[in-house]
């Protein structure tokens, strides 16, 4: 009888904790609501250490609340007070991965933080500053080998994955602009120095537009393209313009030029060499036109060759 009671116990015990483990799991269990708490003070801790003069507000007179109020956090991140007062509050509330990119821009976090308010939040981080499996050790070196040629690795929306010291200054200073905002057709769209630097602006934004509305087809209610598309619709109404006319397009190779603010107009080849076709990983390669364009990649490569 004592081994019979032994062995119910047992059972008893064991089929608890699997149950606690369970609960753990489910969102609404034990594990969700650390993981809610955790999430609710780290979002605390970083605004109480952002100034309003870092993100462009006025201190005011009155001000007592150690950096950003909640009100302002909302503001800025363009959702609602009540809303992110009950995620402060460990509330059990859906958080979309907009909301959070959103939010790391607005408390201008750091790569690691991003990538732990992700993870505290259970999202995929879906912008080019996650970490992509494709670039290996062995493809970095190959991007290196290949200057002065301009080279960088794409997916198929343009993220910008890795690139080489001449690709950093192609186009613009690589290098200054945040991982999550490395993607090609947002710049291309959006910041002034890369735009200069494009010849025949309207009809590259046509032709990666085109070749956008392509990929996408594949990747329909996939999170990184829905957010991607979000922010290129509320930034730029001329990639809305374009983007509404359904144009499609697979073109592979062409001939590019641009204006290098530092050596001049280049003349360029534009090949890409997919590494992974599932992923829509590519090599960007941009190979001299001509002598003179050679001579000007080699001397760009040369002026910022130190600082790698």
């Amino acid at each position: 009888m004592t081994t019979i009671a032994q062995e119910t116990i047992a059972q008893q015990q064991q089929q608890q904790q699997q149950e606690q483990s369970r609960g753990a799991q489910r969102p609404g269990g034990r594990g969700s609501e650390i993981r809610r708490h955790e999430l609710a003070v780290f979002l605390r801790s970083r605004r109480e250490r952002i100034t309003p003069e870092q993100v462009g507000l006025p201190r005011g007179r009155r001000r007592r609340t150690p950096g950003l109020r909640r009100e302002e956090v909302a503001q800025l991140s363009a959702v609602g007070v009540t809303w992110y007062t009950w995620l402060e509050q460990a509330r059990a509330i859906q958080v979309s991965e907009q909301v959070l990119d959103a939010l790391a821009r607005t408390l201008l976090l750091d790569p690691s933080e991003r990538a732990h308010l992700f993870q505290l939040a259970g999202a995929v981080d879906p912008t080019p500053a996650a970490n992509c499996p494709t670039i290996t050790p062995a493809i970095r070196e190959l991007l290196r080998a290949l200057d002065p040629i301009p080279a960088c690795i794409q997916n198929s929306r343009y993220d910008i994955q890795a690139y080489n010291r001449t690709y950093s200054r192609l186009m613009g200073d690589l290098d200054a602009v945040p991982p999550e905002d490395r993607n090609l057709l947002l710049l291309v769209c959006t910041n002034e120095e890369w735009r200069k630097s494009v010849v025949l602006l309207e009809e590259t934004l046509r032709v990666m537009a085109a070749k956008l509305r392509v990929q996408q087809a594949a990747h329909l209610g996939d999170p990184a393209w829905k957010l991607m598309l979000r922010r290129l619709r509320a930034q730029s109404p001329e990639f809305c313009e374009i983007w509404e006319r359904y144009e499609v397009v697979n073109v592979r190779g062409k001939t590019k030029q641009f204006r290098n603010p530092y050596v001049g107009l280049l003349t360029v080849d534009h090949t890409d060499l997919w590494l992974a076709p599932e992923l829509g990983t590519r090599l960007v390669t941009m190979v001299p036109s001509d002598a003179e364009t050679r001579e000007r990649l080699e001397k760009l490569y040369e002026m910022f060759a130190d600082g790698e």
